[in-house]
């Protein structure tokens, strides 16, 4: 199985690609993804997290595992601060402003169209997960300040677990 891969990694910075075939390998793909989130455990997995730049995340917000290939139409509104943390970078959470609501259309692994809209847990989600496929960690977020600070909090002290 694929472990996630942490902050610095070279596929957390780059934009992801379209699938442009949907076949077994991706619902292979898209299973195992799922497995990795939950034994994480996260409720959200972008491809990139795991070195693999393709649009594709799977995410769980408390009502079954789902999956999202090549989101777009993201819609949002309002705004909310919330302490918000990701699986590659561990141990860590930050006040994250974002949008309160969120809705977007992707592909299931079938290929078939589906949206998925929600506030609270899954709009954020949807908008972090989002953010992997296209090369932005969490970490770009927050302000100048904050970020050097935590910059220089996660140079000093690292990651929680098992260094890879």
């Amino acid at each position: 199985m694929k472990e996630i891969v942490k902050f610095g990694y070279p596929s957390l910075k780059m934009k992801s690609s379209d699938v442009t075939i949907f076949d077994n390998s991706i619902k292979l793909l898209v299973d195992e993804m799922i497995e990795i989130m939950y034994a994480a455990p996260g409720v959200g997995l972008a491809a990139p997290q795991i070195g693999i730049n393709k649009n594709i995340f799977v995410f769980d917000s408390g009502d079954g595992p789902y999956v999202a290939i090549n989101p777009h139409n993201l819609n949002t509104k309002g705004s909310i601060t919330f302490m918000e943390g990701c699986l590659s970078l561990p141990g860590y959470y930050w006040d994250i402003e974002r949008a309160e609501y969120a809705s977007l259309d992707a592909y299931d692994e079938k290929g078939n169209l589906v949206t998925y809209e929600g506030d609270d847990l899954l709009g954020r989600v949807l908008q972090h997960e989002l953010d992997h496929l296209n090369g932005k960690l969490l970490i770009s977020s927050l302000k100048r300040k904050e970020r050097k600070a935590a910059l220089k909090e996660i140079s000093i002290n690292g990651f929680p677990g098992r260094h890879v």
